[in-house]
C-alpha cells in the first residue's frame, strides 16, 4: 500500500487488514528495521527522509475522514461577507467545498483544486494569484505567485502544511511551496492552520508559519493511545495558539455526534477548546486571542454547540 500511494495511515491500514493499530504499529516498525518504509506520526511513507514530500495522489488518500470534521469545523470560523485567503492542500481543498455556500465571500487562492471547489459557487468570488504551476499539488508557486499577493489584505488565512510542531510551527518539504505561504500568511490578519493528528510532531524542511503567528489550530482527535500528538496540543496551547478539536465519522468519534456551529453537509463535527495555560501573546484584532477557560468548564448550548465563555480573570 505504501508502494501504491507513497504514503498510508496507521488507521487505514488496521482496516484493510482487519486487525488493531497496536498490531499494525509493531509490523510497521519490523518493516522500517528492514529499511521498506520510515515510519510517519501515525503512519508510514516511503524511504526518503525530510527531502521527500509525497504528491496530491499520495495525499488525498491520507486521514481522509479526519480531514472531512477539519474542514467541517474550520467553515465555522468563516462569516458572510469575509474576505480570505486559502494556500493549497488536501484539507483546504475539503475546506473550499464548504465556503461555497458563504454568501458575499471573497476567497484568494494560489490552489487550482481550491478555486475549482468554488468555481460554480455564484455568491463566492475567487481570486487567483499568478506564477507557475507545480503539478504535483496543483499550486502556483513562485515570484510570480509572491508578487500578486502584495499590497493584499484579509481577514484570514487558512493554511495546511507538511508538519506541525510546538518548537517550529507549519512546516513543508518544499522551498518554494513554503514561499508563498509566508506570503499568503502576511496578507492575513488572522492564521488558521488545518492540521489531522499525523502531522502533529512531525517536522519537515521548510518552515512556513512560526508557531508565535499561528492564531488557531484546527484539528481532529487524537487516538487514546497517540502521547505524541497530545503533548504536542498542549505544548502549542502553551505557546498561545488557540485549538479547536474536531471530532466526528473516522475523527475518534463514532457516528451520531452533535454537530457544532458552522459545520455544513451531512457529515458534522462536535467542536472542542483546548484550554490556553500559558500567557497570550498579541494577537491581530478580531482573532478572539484571549484564555480560555478550562475545558471542564465549557458549556454546550443550544444543539450541541459549544458555548463562547468570557476570559478567566487575572
Amino acid at each position: 500500500m505504501v508502494r501504491a500511494n507513497g504514503a498510508v495511515s496507521l488507521r487505514e491500514l488496521a482496516r484493510v487488514v482487519q486487525t488493531s493499530e497496536v498490531t499494525v504499529r509493531r509490523d510497521v516498525r519490523a518493516l522500517e528495521a528492514e529499511g521498506l518504509l520510515d515510519r510517519r506520526h501515525g503512519g508510514a511513507v516511503l524511504p526518503g527522509g525530510f527531502t521527500r514530500e509525497s504528491g496530491f495522489p499520495q495525499k488525498s488518500h491520507l486521514a481522509t475522514a479526519e480531514k472531512t470534521a477539519i474542514a467541517d469545523l474550520a467553515a465555522g470560523f468563516v462569516e458572510e461577507g469575509e474576505a480570505i485567503v486559502v494556500g493549497a492542500g488536501t484539507t483546504t481543498q475539503e475546506l473550499a467545498r464548504r465556503l461555497a455556500r458563504v454568501p458575499g465571500l471573497t476567497v484568494v487562492t494560489n490552489s487550482l483544486l481550491v478555486a475549482q471547489a468554488l468555481a460554480h459557487a455564484n455568491r463566492v468570488e475567487v481570486v487567483m494569484t499568478g506564477g507557475t504551476l507545480r503539478g504535483s499539488n496543483y499550486a502556483l508557486v513562485g515570484s510570480g505567485a509572491e508578487q500578486s499577493l502584495q499590497g493584499l489584505r484579509v481577514s484570514r488565512a487558512f493554511l495546511s502544511g507538511s508538519g506541525l510542531t510546538a518548537e517550529r510551527g507549519l512546516s513543508t518539504s518544499n522551498m518554494l511551496s513554503a514561499s508563498v505561504d509566508r506570503a499568503l500568511v502576511q496578507a492575513a490578519g488572522e492564521v488558521v492552520v488545518l492540521a489531522d493528528h499525523t502531522k502533529l510532531g512531525s517536522d519537515t524542511m521548510f518552515q512556513t508559519v512560526p508557531t508565535d503567528v499561528i492564531t488557531r489550530l484546527v484539528t481532529d482527535e487524537p487516538p487514546a493511545h497517540d502521547d505524541r500528538a497530545g503533548t504536542e496540543l498542549q505544548a502549542l496551547a502553551d505557546q498561545g495558539v488557540q485549538i479547536a478539536v474536531a471530532s466526528g465519522p473516522g475523527a475518534g468519534q463514532g457516528p451520531g455526534q452533535p454537530g457544532a456551529d458552522g459545520t455544513v453537509g451531512e457529515r458534522r463535527a462536535a467542536r472542542r477548546d483546548v484550554p490556553l495555560p500559558g500567557q497570550r501573546r498579541n494577537l491581530p484584532p478580531g482573532s478572539g486571542g484571549s484564555p480560555l477557560r478550562p475545558a471542564a468548564s465549557l458549556a454546550e448550548g443550544p444543539g450541541g454547540r459549544v458555548a463562547d465563555l468570557a476570559p478567566r480573570r487575572r
